[in-house]
């Protein structure tokens, strides 16, 4: 049995294969998933990796064994598996360490519709029944069927976008060997868009670069490729393809969060009024532009969990993350690169001017990046920075998520990774030179420099 205590994280279980995370650990998290759930009936879905087709299996055996038939829609992106869970109304556990290096494998799992599964929602019961050991089914084992659910994966995106008058695109995308080679072939098929591939081949190695495209060295051949050949756009996925970044015409790196305003401005073109829920280290820019639109931005904490808890909540059409997860709701409030990727498509086609003019409206503030630090005391470092900024003019300080100071021009987020030593600060303002005062204030005080 695998190292439990390591595997299993705030949204989703992940760990090296085969001393943290093993076959025989994926066949008990499928017997618990089963009985965790009351299914009858589970899909899966996986990636690439060496790792994840045996994974996958071993999780089928621990589901059936349990009396629920397992429908396995294969090699797919997790996205494609939120689709699969939606359309079937089944639960799903797609087979993944998404940007995570070749040695690492994990699952994400979650309830029928795409609702997500965390440490809160089951994720720790799940745990608690494979440490003490699933009791047997007394039953008989459920059944094992295969379904091809790419192309209906495909096609369901495209009813969701208009790219039917978009003018003709040159797109070149870079899917890092991961599973973006696998969906954007299919999803692209019949759009007016001359595809300039980069790294299609499916390999869990990642030999050309990591699939992690939040890193800018792993854009480079991207921005590279799309000079080259005079393309319109650049589009990077990550290792699962649930998250995707651009760079426009120059081969400048795109923010998320001009993607993020872009979309929300289409959706409540769609849907007047509607909310649009955005977490707190995106762009202030995001909530101006959804204000000036007509919509109600709703500010929320970092990761998919709490994006998706209050879409439901509050109803919302869109939802976006600095780190490139688009959620929308007519895709089960789930996260969607290629749904994102597919409006920016529909935006740029539909008008005749280049990408970087196109956002330009969107991109208002100067910002630092996530910038990392490692500290032995998360809470003393926070406490330090605190005392040096509180009580000056004009200073707000809230906690929402680690802790954010703000002032009429500026702003910085400062707060604890949940998984390594880790503080993680984004800073935002009107200008470079601000930007980099504020950063170089907080690391040296971070960083005792």
């Amino acid at each position: 049995m695998g190292d439990l205590a390591k595997i299993f994280k705030a949204y989703d279980i992940r760990g090296v294969v085969p001393d943290e995370l093993d076959e025989e650990t994926a066949e008990a998290i499928g017997a618990a998933f089963v009985r965790v759930t009351g299914a009858t009936a589970v899909v899966t879905a996986h990636d690439m990796r060496a790792s994840s087709g045996p994974l996958a299996a071993a999780f089928a055996r621990g589901a059936t064994g349990q009396g629920a038939d397992v429908v396995e829609a294969g090699l797919g992106s997790t996205d494609m598996l939120y689709y699969a869970s939606g359309v079937l109304d089944l639960p799903g556990a797609m087979f993944t360490a998404s940007h995570n290096p070749a040695r690492y494998n994990g699952l994400k799992l979650c309830r029928s519709g795409a609702r997500p599964i965390g440490r809160d929602t089951g994720l720790t019961e799940i745990r608690e029944l494979v440490e003490r050991g699933v009791p047997a089914h007394d039953g008989a084992p459920g059944t094992l069927s295969q379904r091809d659910l790419l192309k209906g994966y495909a096609d369901h995106l495209k009813t969701l976008v208009d790219l039917s008058g978009i003018r003709p695109l040159k797109v070149v995308v870079d899917a890092g060997n991961g599973m973006g080679g696998h969906t954007v072939p299919v999803v692209f098929e019949g759009l007016p868009v001359d595809l300039v591939p980069l790294y299609f081949e499916l390999d869990g190695t990642f030999p050309n670069h990591e699939a992690n495209p939040i890193e800018p060295e792993n854009l480079r051949d991207l921005q590279a490729k799309v000079r080259e050949t005079g393309a319109d756009i650049g589009l990077a996925f990550d290792g699962d393809a649930d998250r995707c970044f651009a760079v426009d015409e120059r081969g400048e790196i795109v923010s998320p969060s001009a993607i993020t305003a872009l979309v929300a401005v289409r959706e409540l073109a769609k849907h007047p009024g509607s909310s649009i829920v955005h977490n707190l280290i995106t762009s202030r820019a995001v909530p101006e532009i959804v204000t000036e639109h007509g919509g109600a931005p709703v500010r929320t904490r970092v990761g998919h969990s709490f994006i998706k808890q209050t879409m439901a909540e509050t109803g919302a059409v869109f939802g976006g993350e600095h780190s490139a997860h688009f959620y929308f709701r007519d895709f089960w409030f789930a996260d969607s690169g290629m749904l994102a990727a597919l409006h920016v498509l529909a935006a740029l086609g539909g008008q005749d001017r280049p990408l970087s003019e196109l956002l330009a409206e969107y991109v208002r503030y100067a910002a630092s990046g996530e910038i990392n630090s490692e500290v032995a005391d998360q809470d003393a470092s926070i406490a330090q920075v605190r005392a040096a900024f509180e009580g000056r003019p004009g200073v707000s300080v809230d906690e929402l998520d680690g802790m954010t100071v703000s002032t009429g021009d500026w702003w910085f987020n400062l707060r604890p990774s949940n998984t390594e030593p880790l503080l993680r600060l984004n800073a935002e303002a009107a200008d470079e030179q601000t930007v980099d005062g504020i950063r170089d204030e907080v690391l040296a005080i971070v960083r005792g420099k």
